[in-house]
């Protein structure tokens, strides 16, 4: 997004010294302010606010580089989804990977569901890919069948919402069936949300 014709357009140089700061009473104002300015003069200064130590300044500035998507901006999520010692980094890169697109970004997902054990990580993942109207049927049955299995209950609960998903859009088909038989022991789970969520899932045929 560009500034409007009536948004002063902000100063790229004092942006740059308050996201150099690390101060997140700093940072934070000025990292919002990018949305004013163009994606190439964006993503410099977000790529900036991802090297920070405070992990609400790497986090929005994660945020930043999903909507002011360049191939820089890609090559630095990429990293910080992997890399970044903090679970709320890692999942606003996930985050911000789904918006390229969920061909894109697919590959990268799936290894990190699969390799990240942390929930908030792993609820992001589910929940970015399963808003992708397009996505493959099978790659969310493939993450729904690990997120079943996890020891946090969240984890569960998104993945038995995803096979309520599959359920009801595979009506018919093979996957509909697999995902049904998936939902019938976690109306069992240890956990009343999982049970829920099973229950609903069972019902949206």
């Amino acid at each position: 997004m560009t500034e409007s014709s009536d948004t002063p357009v902000p100063d790229l140089a004092l942006l740059q010294e308050a996201i150099a700061s690390g101060d997140p009473v700093r940072a934070m104002p000025a990292l919002t302010q990018l949305r004013f300015v163009s994606d190439a003069d964006a993503v410099p200064l977000l790529v900036l606010g991802t090297e920070q130590k405070p992990f609400l300044v790497r986090s929005l500035s994660c945020s930043g580089l999903g909507y002011k998507r360049t191939e820089q901006g890609w090559e630095v999520l990429s990293r910080l989804l992997v890399n970044d010692e903090d679970p709320n980094v890692r999942a606003e890169a996930a985050n911000a990977l789904a918006s390229y697109g969920v061909e894109q970004a697919w590959p990268l997902l799936q290894h990190a569901f699969a390799a990240d054990d942390a929930w908030l990580v792993r609820c992001s993942i589910l929940s970015a890919l399963a808003e992708q109207p397009e996505i493959n049927l099978s790659w969310l049955m493939e993450l729904a069948t690990m997120a079943i299995t996890d020891a946090d209950g969240t984890v569960r609960v998104s993945g038995a919402e995803i096979l309520g998903r599959l359920v009801r859009d595979g009506a018919g088909q093979a996957i509909g069936d697999q995902a049904r038989a998936l939902l019938q022991p976690l109306q069992q789970d240890s956990d009343h949300r999982v049970v829920a969520a099973a229950l609903n899932g069972l019902q949206s045929s």
